[in-house]
């Protein structure tokens, strides 16, 4: 009936205005909608399509009279969408920058960019600008043996070394991390590893190295090993002295965010340094009466948060959360609530305009999907209604305390999770019990007693107080082990479809932002999402871009490797991405593989059928008769080498020339589904401009 059409338009214009101080929430969501837009179609088409319908929305929502509130709704958010897709092609044609063409053993010459200590792994990385006569791409980055370093290295020294070099790799198998990507909006063009001597030409501005690099030294001559890179890198960002094991172990508790120098990290600097001068100040009764000391307070807090940004290295998380911190202090000097999801808002859109393309990467939208979930949580009149502070004992406010930290862990880990799973195909399980203890150990604990050490360091009285920081770390790293250990710690998905991923985002921010019953309605997307995610079988099948690694499902379920010296990169990246952890089986020893030196054949049998395999295990040529029976018998042959063309298996053929054109490979057995790394479009780094490299000698 007309009426009821009548009835619930003029309903949805209701709830519309109903929401109107959460609209200007969703500026950000739609400029981050038109970057997303760029990342995911296809070509140069697609995107001027977008555009196109982005602007005609916005315009068409200008030219509408009547209803304003949805009128000015469309106008922003097509503008927004427009802009944003805009904005990220623009900056990907504007560091446009060329890649060297091919592997090279070349000399290198030129300044140093920037300099990063690695003493877990005895490295030294290096970021050089080449001299114009190097015939190389503007920027390098090398990885040098520390031994093999001059003392003087420093920023802004020229020097020589002969290095082994190769293009930004592309991902090894569809899901990987996009090293390719990164590298393109960083203006990097080669990277690789430099050999001795490393000639120093001229050295640093300063000949040595800088207050970040000394300072990192420092804490890690007074607490050595892993909890010494801890220290350091709640100091400085410096995470290079953290070993692999510590690491891994942060990552699968669930507190690797403490490792990067971000929103907590900042605001425990800010708040600190807000907290002494408050408390200084008002010892004169002159300056409490006279001056505004909150202000006072908030300015001091602002400039330590800046100076805490610069030694840090300012890094894109930080320069977020430092961003996040000064829109804090000026909400609190102008007598306004200082934390909203106005301010993440406003937070996001800063970022966006001038990083674009941080976008697509985890820590983009993991820290502001947290940060996001703790402020719409803790502004729900319930949950204010029962933690606000109240007139009662020390022991039923501290378990009030406690009930909040908890519920506040769990909402952040169920938020985070999805984006875990979908970028490193893992996630801790226990994350929200162990950040319980970690968070306030670090900020009231860590964080303070290593500010007094170096302080003491001073006058060279630190050590006490080093000895008292180098315990709680210890702590903190038993910890991380006991929960990366502990039974079913880390849940893991090896493939989450974009679409369902898109869909669960999108369900949590509907449910994040409005703030009526109507917010519901996002549990809808979010639980298809996720069940898509859950029902999305792993792959069967992972073949790298080179055609050399492969792992496959054997009838048991469980993953074989091909190769028995993959290196512990590859086993990783491998494990991860199949599902299998870091369980992986070797082919040459499952029953139903017949394997040389040379070649594997593999017979698997998935539901109802079977499938055979063939793979190349060595640079030899496997004799032309058996290689072509080999083929005729075969579903899918595998080989690193260029198959001739006589060779026509069942199904697939992936060898050099195929693989050239596809990179690494996913199959899907049941389906005879197939993803490829090359999928996806023709964006600049995926045919990025190249520059052939000189030979050594020339």
């Amino acid at each position: 009936m007309p009426w009821r059409r009548f009835a619930n338009i003029s309903a949805c214009w209701n709830w519309l205005e109903a929401e109107r101080e959460r609209l200007v929430l969703w500026i950000p969501v739609a400029l981050g909608i038109g970057i997303t837009a760029w990342f995911v179609l296809p070509d140069q088409s697609r995107w001027t399509a977008f555009l196109l319908v982005g602007v005609a929305a916005g315009l068409t929502g200008a030219a509408l009279s009547g209803r304003a509130r949805a009128a000015q709704l469309l106008m922003i958010a097509g503008l927004a969408m427009a802009a944003g897709c805009a904005l990220i092609w623009w900056k990907a044609e504007r560091v446009a920058a060329p890649v060297i063409a091919r592997p090279a053993v070349v000399i290198v010459t030129g300044r140093v960019k920037r300099v990063e200590f690695l003493p877990a792994r005895q490295m030294v990385r290096v970021t050089v600008v080449p001299a114009a006569s190097n015939g190389l791409p503007p920027t390098v980055r090398l990885n040098l043996a520390e031994a093999d370093v001059p003392k003087q290295l420093a920023q802004g020294a020229r020097i020589r070394v002969r290095a082994r070099i190769l293009p930004p790799p592309p991902p090894s198998v569809p899901g990987a991390y996009d090293f390719s990507r990164a590298a393109w909006f960083s203006g990097l063009g080669a990277t690789g590893k430099g050999f001795a001597p490393v000639e120093l030409l001229e050295p640093g501005k300063n000949g040595g190295a800088g207050l970040r690099e000394r300072l990192s030294a420092h804490i890690q001559l007074q607490v050595k090993g892993s909890p010494g890179g801890i220290a350091s890198a709640l100091a400085t960002g410096d995470r290079g002295a953290i070993g692999d094991e510590d690491a891994e172990a942060m990552q699968r508790s669930g507190l690797a965010h403490l490792l990067s120098v971000s929103g907590l990290h900042v605001t425990a600097v800010t708040a600190a340094a807000m907290l002494a001068v408050l408390r200084l100040l008002a010892l004169s009764p002159t300056l409490a009466l006279r001056w505004s000391l909150p202000v006072i307070a908030a300015g001091a807090g602002a400039l330590s948060a800046v100076g805490y940004t610069l030694l840090t290295g300012a890094e894109v998380p930080t320069i977020r959360s430092c961003a996040a911190a000064l829109l804090v202090l000026l909400a609190l000097s102008l007598g306004r609530e200082a934390i909203t999801l106005r301010l993440v808002g406003s937070g996001a859109v800063l970022v966006l305009l001038i990083w674009p393309e941080s976008l697509a990467g985890p820590s983009f939208q993991l820290s502001f999907a947290a940060v996001t979930a703790i402020v719409a949580l803790h502004e729900s009149p319930q949950l204010r209604a029962h933690f606000t502070r109240r007139e009662e004992g020390g022991l039923p406010r501290l378990a009030r305390s406690m009930a909040s930290l908890l519920l506040t862990g769990i909402v952040v880990e169920l938020t985070l999770m999805p984006i875990a799973l979908f970028h490193f195909h893992e996630t801790g399980v226990y994350g929200a019990l162990a950040n319980i203890v970690a968070i306030p150990l670090t900020t009231f604990v860590i964080m303070p007693l290593e500010a007094l050490a170096l302080l003491l360091d001073l006058v060279g009285l630190g050590w006490p107080v080093w000895w008292m920081t180098e315990l709680a770390l210890k702590l903190l790293l038993r910890l991380a082990h006991a929960a990366a250990s502990a039974p079913g710690a880390v849940a893991s998905l090896p493939t989450m479809p974009a679409g369902a991923y898109a869909m669960i985002i999108s369900g949590g921010l509907w449910g994040a932002l409005w703030q009526t019953r109507a917010r519901l309605v996002g549990l809808v997307p979010a639980a298809g999402g996720l069940v898509w995610a859950l029902t999305t079988p792993a792959p069967d099948l992972l073949l790298t871009g080179d055609g050399r690694h492969l792992v496959l499902r054997l009838s048991n379920g469980s993953m074989a490797l091909l190769r028995d010296r993959a290196g512990d990169y590859t086993r990783s990246m491998l494990g991860e991405n199949s599902g299998a952890g870091d369980e992986l089986a070797l082919l040459t020893e499952a029953p139903e593989a017949r394997c040389s030196a040379d070649l594997c054949l593999v017979d698997v049998r998935h539901g109802a059928r079977g499938w055979r395999i063939a793979a190349t295990r060595s640079g030899y040529l496997v004799p032309w008769r058996e290689m072509m029976a080999v083929c005729a018998a075969s579903d899918i042959v595998v080989s690193e080498r260029r198959l001739p063309p006589g060779c026509n298996p069942r199904w697939l053929k992936l060898d050099r020339d195929t693989l050239r054109q596809t990179g690494g490979v996913a199959v899907e057995f049941a389906s005879r589904g197939i993803r490829t790394v090359r999928d996806g479009g023709v964006h600049p780094w995926k045919s990025p401009p190249v520059i052939d490299p000189p030979r050594v000698g020339q």
